[in-house]
């Protein structure tokens, strides 16, 4: 892969955190890094010198890079550690797979108990994690053990065996950390309604626990035991600073394949996770091109079979955004909520990173292409006939009805077209009358277009709600082109787009391309208009400065401002340029003017 094609990748690349990989040109993977910031980190491989050999021969290997999303450092710290596992690349540490993250069990017995493990067994017993810190895992189990009393003992306390008297209480009880369940002195419901608590933690949801230590902290104080009460608050304050669950891995999720899709006018872009034992252990994006208009169903059904075939997926279930039919051998999943939602999202989330990436891509290595896309989304967004390759946009700008113009600002294929912008100086409206106004500016603007036989454009945005539409429309019936161009208006407060005798508004998801153009258009005649505004309101009171120089006339103030261009020239102008102009007696009077 060449260089060229390496440049746009990292150009392309997010700022969000998550796990990159490094193929070379036979398409071997090389490395598996993590990154706070996907961008940031890949780049500084290519933007210093490294004194490191081994770094040196990486880099020049390095023909494609490919990258996941993840919410946080930690997912991908996690995603990281399964995948070089997974791989082993040449340049990573390799990773032993005894060398797991600990994870928090409740172990699946009567009265169960809460320890920290590192393997997970499939017995029944639920797992939260893993945690990147045992630090973390022990902090938490204090908490718990400060808030629960637990049994620590690994006896089988079935109702039998403590009916028989076969144990005895230990010194845990006397210490007031177990109840005594060994005895019979907690009921299993008592001590399971603990765990339930306990679990809520482990999810992540402290409101109920945060409440018990808050109430245990206000008894602590009330009973003046204040060196207790700090304890308390020491330990709310770790619970309320803490997240205590990962979203990459979920032992209860395994040998899954979950599929998620974007589209647009004409591609389909399919992102593919693959989960084996809980972690995900691939993560690939399949574009596919359109030929006749299929719709999500079609598209992701056909990536589902394509991509299971290409990586030699075995899995009995996969995870969709909505109900596909890929045959009766495989359960489809459709998550709502829960674990199995958050991986859905997650998936998807990769699927429009690697679509905007694809755009940023095609932008610069296929401009042409880009345009068109655009194109037909306008069209369909805005409901019109053909594609706007060329919109024009009018604002008026006045400052309590002082020097009132108005701005027509062109865009050609999506973009600026900056030497057909106009100027327009208000002639027939008095005041601060902008209804008005827009009727005069579009009437000029397009009878000359017509008189001049020049092309019209194929959408009109008017900077404005109805008001201003409906005056536009006017003039548009007059010159006999209602109908022949396509036009809107746009509402500053909501972004309400208007249309001709639709009283309903028609309202653009904020992130769509076609809104974020169509909001480019009203800003820039704003700019357009104000600048133009600004300079006549500026020219406007240097002229008015020049004729109240005493003994100065009109037509002395015509005579300065063709030789000097303008007021300000005048002001700065030497005696002797002055009376080259308008003599010595004039010059002497203006020159005194503004040097006395």
């Amino acid at each position: 892969m060449s260089n060229t094609s390496l440049e746009i990748q990292l150009k392309t690349l997010p700022n969000q955190p998550g796990v990159y990989q490094y193929f070379d040109s036979d398409g071997k993977i090389l490395y598996i890094g993590k990154a706070k910031n996907l961008k940031k980190r890949v780049s500084s491989y290519f933007n210093k010198q490294h004194d490191y050999g081994k770094t040196r021969v990486l880099v020049k290997k390095i023909a494609t890079i490919k990258h996941i999303v993840v919410d946080t450092e930690t997912d991908a710290l996690l995603l990281e550690n399964n995948l070089i596992k997974k791989y082993q690349p040449r340049y990573n540490v390799m990773l032993k797979d005894d060398k797991s993250y600990p994870w928090i069990c409740i172990k699946n017995e009567r009265f169960p108990r809460v320890f920290s493990t590192r393997r997970v067994i499939k017995d029944g017993s639920e797992y939260f994690g893993p945690y990147t810190s045992m630090k973390t895992v022990s902090t938490l189990l204090n908490l718990i053990k400060g808030l629960f009393q637990l049994r620590t003992c690994n006896y089988d306390l079935s109702q039998e065996k403590i009916d028989a008297n076969k144990y005895r209480v230990c010194l845990e009880y006397h210490l007031g950390n177990c109840k005594g369940a060994c005895e019979g002195y907690e009921t299993e419901t008592e001590y399971h309604a603990n765990i339930d608590a306990i679990k809520e933690i482990l999810k992540g949801n402290f409101k109920d626990s945060l409440s018990q230590f808050k109430q245990q902290m206000k008894d602590y104080a009330e009973d003046m035991q204040f060196e207790e009460a700090q304890k308390i608050k020491e330990k709310i304050e770790v619970l309320e600073n803490y997240q205590s669950k990962s979203t990459i891995v979920n032992p209860k999720i395994s040998n899954v394949d979950v599929f998620s899709i974007v589209s647009d006018e004409s591609y389909g872009y399919v992102n593919f996770l693959q989960l084996s034992y809980g972690s995900i252990i691939r993560s690939h994006t399949l574009e596919i091109k359109k030929k006749l208009q299929e719709t999500d169903v079609e598209l992701l059904e056909l990536a589902i079979t394509e991509l299971r075939q290409r990586f030699n997926s075995k899995s009995k279930e996969i995870y969709v955004p909505f109900k596909v039919n890929i045959g009766e051998h495989i359960k489809t999943t459709i998550p709502k909520l829960g674990d199995k939602k958050h991986i859905l999202d997650l998936s998807l989330r990769n699927a429009k990173y690697y679509r905007m990436e694809r755009f940023k891509q095609v932008k610069i290595t296929d401009p042409d292409r880009h345009v068109n896309r655009i194109m037909a989304q306008m069209k369909a967004d805005l409901r019109l006939n053909e594609e706007p390759r060329h919109i024009e946009c009018f604002d008026n700008s006045n400052i309590q009805g002082t020097n009132p113009v108005a701005a027509c600002v062109v865009f050609k294929d999506g973009k600026p077209s900056k030497k057909d912008y106009r100027h327009f100086n208000i002639k027939t409206v008095e005041g601060p009358d902008d209804f008005a106004s827009m009727e005069e500016v579009v009437f000029r603007r397009y009878k000359r277009l017509l008189d001049e036989d020049q092309p019209l454009p194929q959408l009109i945005v008017i900077d404005g709600g109805k008001g201003q539409l409906s005056s536009a429309l006017k003039s548009l019936d007059v010159l006999g082109l209602r109908g022949k161009i396509a036009i809107i208006g746009i509402a500053k407060r909501l972004e309400e787009l208007f249309y001709p005798d639709d009283p309903i508004p028609l309202y653009l998801d904020k992130k769509s391309e076609t809104l974020k153009i169509i909001q480019q258009l009203r800003n820039e005649a704003h700019r357009f208009g104000i600048e133009h505004h600004r300079n006549k309101r500026s020219k406007s009171a240097l002229n008015t400065e020049l004729e109240t120089i005493p003994g100065i006339g009109e037509k002395t103030v015509v005579e300065l401002l063709k030789t000097f261009k303008s007021a300000r020239r005048v002001s700065n102008a030497k005696l002797d340029e002055l009376e080259d102009v308008v003599g010595k007696s004039k010059a002497d009077k203006i020159y005194n003017y503004y040097h006395n």
